[in-house]
């Protein structure tokens, strides 16, 4: 089956990363691991994972929350120079300029900031367009990124999922236009996140699927359940993704059922840093399985 990225002027590095996204289905799982700069620094996860299993994450997660453009940027860097595979989300508000808070509380008006010539509109627009030059600046450094915007779009605690199956799709693909025709970013890669069929934008769109789950504390699966209802939401087969999780997949679960999910990423703080949900054990049961890819097991990508 031929898989191509959704844009057509994708930079090579992005195709590079992508194709080996797809030659992993079925045959392995990125490991991931989401820092927290609101929770200490940035490196607590990073270290605590060498420490406790002598490997680091193939995928770190970063998040342009706070306004954070040039740590994030640098930090995206530091972390392709050493090889390793970056993935960037965004928690804002509606003004694209502010932090978690209000990117619960506040809202728009989704028929006005929506319609092109309104006022609300050229804000919304105005307010993506914060961080279109720091992905820029990163696509000069030729570093793909997997781009993980308006994540978990099939809730409400998130001002980009209240605005109905009609308005995430429109919102998704305002961005998509934006960043891909108007301000040339041939280095995302773009990733839906969300296990619902309404929402869904349209493969043409998409690079990648993905969803969030949080399941009980120590409950170590395949996630196969969830994995078939994430696939059964697109017309063309995507590659799926855990975005987010609390409780580390099963690496030896993983293989025996040759699951599809081509990476993973525990969030931070407590879920990554205490036993609450990943003992000790087994945490170094996964970083140290065959099936699962750690940084010094990725290929030379770039």
């Amino acid at each position: 089956m031929t898989r191509a990225l959704s844009n057509p002027q994708a930079t090579p590095a992005a195709r590079r990363l992508y194709n080996y996204l797809c030659s992993l289905q079925g045959h392995g799982c990125l490991t991931g691991q989401m820092e927290s700069v609101w929770c200490g620094t940035p490196e607590h996860e990073m270290n605590y994972l060498l420490m406790r299993t002598g490997r680091l994450p193939a995928i770190r997660g970063l998040d342009f929350i706070d306004n954070d453009f040039a740590g994030v940027v640098r930090r995206a860097m530091e972390w392709h120079a050493r090889g390793g595979i970056v993935t960037i989300c965004w928690h804002t508000g509606p003004d694209f300029s502010s932090s978690y808070k209000q990117s619960q509380e506040e809202d728009i008006d989704w028929t006005t900031a929506l319609t092109p010539g309104t006022p609300a509109y050229d804000a919304l627009i105005a307010g993506m367009d914060r961080a279109a030059p720091y992905l820029k600046r990163l696509q000069f450094h030729d570093i793909p990124v997997l781009w993980r915007p308006f994540h978990e779009m099939d809730g409400k605690w998130f001002w980009w999922g209240r605005g109905g199956a009609e308005g995430s799709v429109k919102l998704w693909r305002l961005m998509y236009d934006r960043y891909t025709n108007h301000h040339g970013l041939n280095n995302l890669i773009w990733v839906w996140n969300a296990p619902v069929a309404d929402r869904y934008p349209g493969d043409d769109v998409v690079d990648l699927i993905s969803r969030d789950m949080y399941p009980p504390a120590h409950e170590h699966t395949a996630q196969m359940e969830k994995l078939l209802d994430l696939q059964k939401i697109t017309r063309q087969p995507k590659i799926p993704l855990i975005g987010e999780t609390g409780t580390i997949p099963s690496a030896e679960a993983l293989a025996k059922e040759q699951a599809a999910w081509a990476s993973y990423m525990t969030w931070c703080g407590d879920f990554a840093l205490t036993e609450n949900n990943t003992t000790h054990e087994e945490l170094r049961a996964m970083y140290n399985h065959p099936w699962a890819i750690t940084k010094d097991r990725l290929p030379e990508l770039y």
